[in-house]
């Protein structure tokens, strides 16, 4: 599994725009953070680890498209009144992964817990040797 991120197609006017608007403004509302992942092998499948706090289940959004595996998730959170100071914002999490073909795309299975992301990944089953019978006509 090698990490892969899709980049979309920009005009050279977009691309310029975007240059003035990071000059006239500190922040982006389209930035996000790419999360930590741990991945772990074994005989029956991959495990990928990613912590994504803040993020509740309904915020999640996991898909695979043309083996590429993507992790998107907004965080959320809501103040009771506007804070007279932010030192910070909440960003969204984005990270993709290419699958091999050897992933079974179909029985891909995931866990969030504590804003911990769970993946499994099994591999797909391998044909079995089998004894073949010949007919005599």
């Amino acid at each position: 599994m090698a990490e892969k991120t899709v980049a979309p197609v920009e005009s050279e006017k977009t691309v310029i725009n975007r240059e003035v608007q990071a000059r006239e403004t500190s922040r982006n509302p389209d930035l996000f953070v790419t999360p930590t992942v741990d991945i772990y092998e074994t005989p029956e499948s991959l495990t990928v680890v990613a912590d994504l706090p803040g993020v509740p289940k309904d915020s999640l959004d996991i898909k695979v498209d043309q083996n590429i595996l993507t992790i998107e998730g907004k965080m959320s959170h809501e103040f009771k009144k506007e804070p007279t100071f932010q030192e910070f914002t909440a960003l969204s999490f984005f990270r993709q992964f290419e699958l091999s073909e050897t992933v079974d795309q179909e029985k891909i299975s995931a866990e969030l817990k504590n804003g911990v992301l769970t993946l499994n990944l099994p591999w797909k089953e391998k044909a079995k040797a089998r004894q073949i019978s010949i007919k005599v006509s």
